[in-house]
């Protein structure tokens, strides 16, 4: 009985220490795939940052085209 008892909670602590180091390779993997993410929502920030710029200059050329015609 005490013997069964045992078994069981070995085996459910195993369980648990496959559970944690799944876990745990999970969160490494989301974590590397976190930064890369982050790398590139910067990149593309600044690629919107300078879309926008040259966007406003071509608007700023064109009004003042419009001006002199």
């Amino acid at each position: 009985m005490i013997q069964e008892e045992l078994d069981k909670l070995e085996a459910r602590i195993f369980e648990l220490s496959e559970t944690m180091r799944r876990l745990e390779e999970q969160n490494r993997i989301l974590r590397v795939d976190q930064r890369s993410l982050n790398k590139e929502n910067g990149r593309l920030t600044e690629k919107n940052r300078i879309a926008c710029t040259r966007l406003e200059s071509i608007v700023s050329r064109l009004k003042s085209l419009e001006q002199t015609v």
